[in-house]
Formats: C-alpha cells, structure tokens, sequence
C-alpha cells in the first residue's frame, strides 16, 4: 500500500529549504555610543553568525553621521539617548531597508524621536519593560507610578508628571529572552523570502520561526479537516503539510536534510494512519458532525508534531532521532479518540475519549519521556485535552 503522500513534493520542498542555506545576507548593525554596555553587548552577539552567506557590519554613531551598507536586507539600531535614532531609523527606511529599533531605553528613545520629528513606527520599537515587578516584552513601553518605586527592579527617576520610569531596564536572563523572542518575531514578519536563511544564520530567529511554521500549518489543516468532504480526501493533504512543516523546522535549527532522513521522515509522517481512523469514524458515527472532529484532531496532531520537534533540536537533539519523537508526539495527540467505538452517540463518544484521553496521554508520556525531551512530552499531552475539548464542545452543541 503506497504512502497518503506526495513524496516527490516533500523531497523538493527539502531541495528548497536546502536552498535557503546559500541565500546571502547582509545586515546593518547600529550601536549607538551612549547605549547602555549591557544592551551594547546583547546586540552583537545576537548578530554573530558563524554562516558563511551572512555579511554583518558593525558601525558606532554619537549623532546623524552613521555609515551603514546601503544594500543592507536590514539594520538593527541599539539605541541609547542620542537624539537622533528616530532620523537615523527613517533614513534606513527610505533607503527600503527594514530597520528595527532595538533598546532598554524606551521612554527616552520614544521621546526623543518624536520630538525630532521622525517618530519611530509602532511594531519597530523592541524593548524589555517592568510590569508588576517581572521583567517582560511589551510593543508599548509603560509607565510606573510612585506606588511602585519600593521594587527593587531598577534604578528609577521621578518624571515632569511626577510618575516613575525605570531606565535603563537592566538586561537579566529573563529580559534577554524575551527581547530575542521579540527580534526573531520581527524577522519573520518582516521577511517572507529570507526569514529561513535568518533563522539559519541567527539564533534568535529559529525558535520564532519554527512557532510560526506549526501554527500555520496546524490551522491549515483544520481548514482541511473542516472542508474535506470526500472520505480519505484529506489525508494526503495533511501529511504533506505535516512533512513540510517538520522540514522546515529543522530546516531553521540548521539540521543537514540528506535523502535518507527525508525518506525516514515521510515513512513516520506519511504512515500517520490514526487521524484517518479517527475521521471515519467519526464521520460513520454523525456525518453530521464530523467535519469537527476531523478539525480539531488535525489541528491537534500537527501543532503536538511540530512542537515535539521543536524542543527536541533545542535541547540538542539532531535528524537520527526526529521520526520517532514526531511520531509519539502525533500518536499521543490522537490515540484517546482514536479508541473510541465507532458505533457510538457522539456525545457518549466525547465522554469516552476524555476519560481515555487521560489515561492514554499519560501512559504515552512515560515512553515519550524517555526518548523526547520532557518539554515535548507536556505539550503532547496538552493537546490531546485540547483534541478531546473540542470534540467535547462539539457533542455539546449536537445534545442542544
């Protein structure tokens, strides 16, 4: 019996992403001289890239006056209090160079270049802020009021207004996570065509990336659980985004894509037989329901694979071992409601699956835990209760 997929288009998206890894780069990076050392410091690793495609150069400002490579795909301003980050930044912009403030100034940055006249455009502002005493990424920086001043979570000063701004926010583990997370989510907005050679080239981008891979692509295919109406007809669909999705995250984690791990891979994603048990099931129980099943399980089974596979390369792991973390990862998603008897009321079906659910995802979790990372395995079982909560709502509805 032939595999429920196109094998030719997995092994060219595969040829594609490869490409990615000879696309060339080149980035501006900005540091402005009055930028706080820690900030100073956080940019320039953030843009070390050991690729050979990517070409970084690093220039100091202390006004207007900045060199920067004019065909740059981007620029990264650090930016500290001098007046004229916001005239530097809409420079760069109209010179059709993507520009990204980054700073743990953002008040005073905010401040000076608006009164500059060149106001930096919402979305291009990244910066760590305080909020209830935790360090956390905001687009909006806020403002904290004199109740506050006893944190101690940085060295505040008392405003015109008589409110309390703490600046600059000390760059601590916390903050410098977020603030990479907030970079790469700014990259992968930005760029459609390169983001992929970005993620191979810098770190901060991988994780951002591959997020942004599993939920377009877990929504993708509960569209076509949703849509699908001839039996079977969904299958190949969802494999093959499934496929591409997984290759694209490893892709972004720079794991090398020989042929032999792309047909290992196809084997595992394409002999997925679970999530077409289940739709048929579900659809010989009441036809009139599911459509919604079929969702909620494609939605489900992907987004547990590609998460699965995402903490598996950030905890070191490499292509040898992705197909059966996947494949636990996708089986603990759907094994509860794929037992359910066939024959059954959709909404004594629903019961069933969520006792089962529950008693399979554990069971699973035990094996997942010794070959995955324990991270993977908790997602695995937060999405086989989100599969059986909307199989759960569905029957709701159908009793009402």
């Amino acid at each position: 019996m032939g595999l429920p997929i196109d094998v030719m288009a997995v092994f060219q998206e595969a040829t594609d992403v490869e490409a990615a890894r000879s696309v060339p780069l080149c980035v501006s990076v900005l540091l402005d001289d009055t930028a706080p050392a820690d900030l100073t410091a956080f940019v320039r690793s953030s843009f070390a890239s050991a690729s050979p495609q990517a070409r970084v150069s690093i220039n100091y400002f202390s006004d207007d006056n900045v060199a920067f490579d004019p065909r740059s795909d981007m620029a990264v301003i650090a930016a500290g209090r001098t007046p004229a980050v916001g005239s530097i930044a809409a420079r760069m912009r109209q010179e059709g160079i993507p520009t990204l403030v980054v700073t743990t100034l953002p008040e005073a940055v905010k401040a000076a270049s608006a009164a500059q006249g060149h106001p930096i455009p919402e979305g291009d502002l990244a910066a760590p802020t305080v909020e209830d005493g935790s360090v956390i990424m905001l687009s909006q920086p806020i403002r904290i009021t004199k109740a506050d001043a006893g944190k101690d979570i940085a060295s505040p000063f008392e405003g015109c207004d008589g409110s309390f701004s703490f600046e600059p926010i000390g760059l601590g583990a916390d903050a410098s996570c977020e603030l990479a997370r907030a970079m790469g989510e700014w990259v992968v907005a930005a760029f459609k065509s390169k983001r992929l050679a970005f993620a191979q080239a810098f770190e901060f981008v991988r994780r951002p990336l591959s997020l942004e891979s599993v939920r377009s692509t877990s929504l993708q295919n509960a569209g076509v659980g949703f849509v699908a109406f001839i039996p079977g007809a969904d299958l190949p669909i969802m494999t093959l985004n499934q496929a591409k999705m997984v290759l694209q995250v490893a892709a972004a984690y720079g794991q090398p894509l020989t042929a032999e791990r792309v047909k290992e891979l196809v084997a595992v994603v394409g002999g997925g037989f679970a999530c077409r048990a289940l739709a048929r099931q579900a659809v010989g129980a009441v036809p009139a329901l599911g459509w919604a099943i079929k969702a909620a399980i494609g939605y489900a089974g992907t987004s547990a694979m590609g998460h699965a596979a995402i903490e598996y390369f950030e905890h070191g792991g490499n292509m040898a071992g992705l197909a059966g973390v996947i494949d636990e990862a996708r089986e603990a998603a759907v094994s509860a409601a794929d037992r359910t008897p066939a024959g059954r009321a959709v909404k004594d079906a629903a019961a069933t699956a969520k006792r089962r659910a529950r008693a399979a995802v554990a069971e699973r979790a035990k094996e997942t835990l010794a070959q995955a990372p324990s991270r993977a395995a908790r997602f695995a079982r937060g999405v086989a209760g989100a599969a059986s909560s909307a199989i759960g709502s569905a029957s709701s509805r159908a009793g009402r």
